[in-house]
């Protein structure tokens, strides 16, 4: 069922709200759960339905998204035949709404494939869904769209026939649609318009408070079991690292840490991503820590985000709260400069 699915990722979609996460990188290619990126999902969701062909477009700050990516190997998406698809726009400018122009730019994709079905999905929905359910239902109902929605509120994610969506992208100045959404919310159309209701999961990252309170969500054992199913993998960029290292004076409660770490402070209610440092006399609560920072020795962290590679000097003492954590962007410097 899924062969008969072609995946769109549209990863063209701006969110201010990021901005302190997303000055380097797309929303898409944001850390999340310690080794993962926020794309990670929605091309593991599809990956796992079956789809064999998938096209990301993204608009912006996307050198980090095509690094992780790469080929699409670790997505067993390095094809001979369909694969992944790689459509940049780098003339459109960030205030551009809407991503049918995007599509429209690479229109052969479209023309070229010959799956009957397009699902379109964005890149900042967290879940573990099935896509060929959703397709089932989708042809058994007869709809012309189908709108996947959680607990009643749409999750931007759309199935329809690919015929449908050549036309509404040729016919886009006549409509005035710019995006899928656009043509969803227009009852005047004469569309068919089914709603499936998904009851697992869900995280949609949108804003830095969301970010992070749907980071430490996943410290719940239950939440961490809806959302990484043994039958439906999560892939994400295969890195070797050694197994982190724990001193004599580390102390670790509730974290979930990823590889490569050197722990020798305390550690509660946190997330830690590969290859962080975090020095003796340290404490950590309440926080995300990504990839290859480092934080110094006699330090107190708690509701605070450090972003990629930054640095954290000896001493340093941050206090953020649940709803406005403190966020160190990314490769930037907080504190005196650590000991060599």
């Amino acid at each position: 069922m899924g062969k008969l699915m072609l995946g769109v990722i549209d990863a063209t979609t701006y969110k201010p709200e990021m901005s302190d996460l997303t000055l380097q990188r797309s929303i898409a290619a944001v850390p999340f759960a310690g080794r993962y990126r926020l794309i990670d999902f929605v091309l593991s969701n599809m990956v796992n339905s079956g789809i064999g062909s998938v096209a990301i477009f993204p608009k912006y700050q996307y050198r980090s998204l095509m690094d992780h990516l790469g080929s699409g190997k670790n997505w067993d998406l390095n094809r001979k035949r369909d694969g992944l698809f790689f459509f940049p726009s780098p003339d459109l400018p960030i205030s551009h709404i809407g991503s049918f122009q995007h599509f429209q730019q690479h229109i052969d994709y479209f023309l070229r494939s010959t799956q009957k079905y397009a699902l379109i999905c964005n890149s900042y929905t967290v879940c573990n869904i099935d896509y060929e359910e959703v397709l089932r239902r989708h042809i058994t109902n007869e709809c012309d769209i189908t709108r996947i929605c959680h607990r009643g509120q749409s999750l931007d994610m759309f199935i329809l026939e690919t015929s449908l969506l050549l036309d509404l992208i040729a016919n886009q100045q006549r409509n005035h649609y710019q995006s899928i959404v656009d043509v969803v919310n227009d009852q005047t159309n004469g569309l068919t318009v089914c709603d499936y209701e998904y009851d697992g999961y869900v995280a949609v990252i949108d804003s830095i408070e969301s970010y992070f309170h749907h980071s430490l969500e996943l410290l719940q054992p239950d939440v961490w079991k809806q959302l990484f199913l043994k039958g439906r993998p999560i892939y994400t960029k295969v890195k070797d690292e050694p197994p982190t290292k724990y001193t004599s004076h580390a102390c670790v409660r509730n974290a979930m840490i990823a590889n490569g770490c050197v722990i020798e402070g305390e550690i509660e209610n946190s997330i830690i991503s590969r290859a962080v440092k975090i020095g003796k006399g340290t404490v950590v609560q309440n926080s995300v820590i990504m990839q290859k920072s480092q934080i110094g020795e006699n330090c107190h962290l708690s509701y605070v985000i450090v972003d990629k590679d930054a640095r954290i000097g000896d001493g340093v003492k941050l206090i953020g709260t649940p709803k406005k954590p403190i966020v160190i962007r990314k490769g930037t410097i907080q504190g005196a400069l650590m000991k060599s």
